[in-house]
């Protein structure tokens, strides 16, 4: 098991990456404490996370923790909370953001634009200022961001979006570098287009997931969208002590889009 015995704090963590991460670190041994502001669907991840099972076919052990990501008070809750469950901490996903789709600079409204960088930019910087003196304590461990290909490239209409997850690649990279030396080894994932509610609502708003699908999938070279396990399944490596020097990294995990 790559997570015996590990704690993950994973925000975000009620559908999607989010949850698909929850459930494989769970399955490989750690303790899964997940943030989100739904409180009824972050305790049905739970549940869910619980009853796939841990080690052994045992009860995975799950926190929620109800909470906005993008609020200082939240974070700082959510960061306690799982040191006084599980007695440490060692992995923190940051996964939280939102989209807003059809919306240059000039479309986009203030709040939008506020929203965006909050729940996508700013969270990172609120749980890992609470998380990093724990992972340090610990011994060192692993912070993951979760980025986006329009944080390596250009989207057309997603100007927010774009500019939040841009910062999300070199907030990563300064992090990667002020903490090395505590031993806290800092990357991010930078996903193409993946199966989860948050594409379901873009492409519904964009003409409904029939039509809108095969565009999604012609997007990338492999002809189709990811599922949330195949970024899970990267995050989980980038976490890992299979990736013991790597820190500071941008991965794409975007089925060759970002190679065009």
């Amino acid at each position: 098991m790559r997570f015996n015995g590990k704690v993950v704090v994973i925000t975000g963590g009620s559908s999607g990456i989010g949850l698909a991460a929850g459930q494989l670190f769970a399955r490989e041994g750690a303790r899964v404490v997940l943030m989100a502001r739904n409180e009824a669907r972050g305790q049905e991840a739970a549940a869910a996370i619980k009853a796939s099972g841990g080690p052994d076919a045992t009860p995975a052990q799950v926190l929620f923790v109800a909470g906005d990501a993008a609020r200082d008070a939240d974070c700082r809750r959510c960061v306690d909370a799982a040191v006084a469950r599980y007695g440490r901490l060692d992995i923190l996903f940051n996964n939280a953001g939102v989209i807003y789709v059809d919306r240059d600079v000039m479309a986009t409204t203030e709040q939008e634009w506020d929203e965006t960088i909050g729940a996508t930019l700013k969270s990172i910087f609120l749980m890992s200022k609470y998380a990093i003196p724990h992972i340090a304590a610990a011994g060192g461990g692993s912070i993951i961001n979760n980025s986006s290909i329009f944080g390596l490239v250009g989207g057309t209409g997603v100007a927010a979006y774009c500019a939040a997850k841009g910062g999300v690649i070199t907030l990563t990279k300064a992090m990667a570098l002020d903490h090395a030396a505590q031993n806290i080894r800092v990357n991010c994932v930078c996903p193409g287009s993946v199966q989860t509610a948050m594409l379901e609502k873009e492409m519904n708003d964009q003409g409904g997931i029939e039509a809108e699908l095969p565009k999604y999938a012609a997007r990338h070279p492999l002809n189709r969208i990811s599922t949330p396990e195949e970024v899970a399944s990267v995050v989980a490596f980038l976490a890992s002590s299979d990736a013991s020097f790597v820190t500071g990294i941008a991965m794409p995990v975007d089925g060759g889009r970002s190679a065009w």
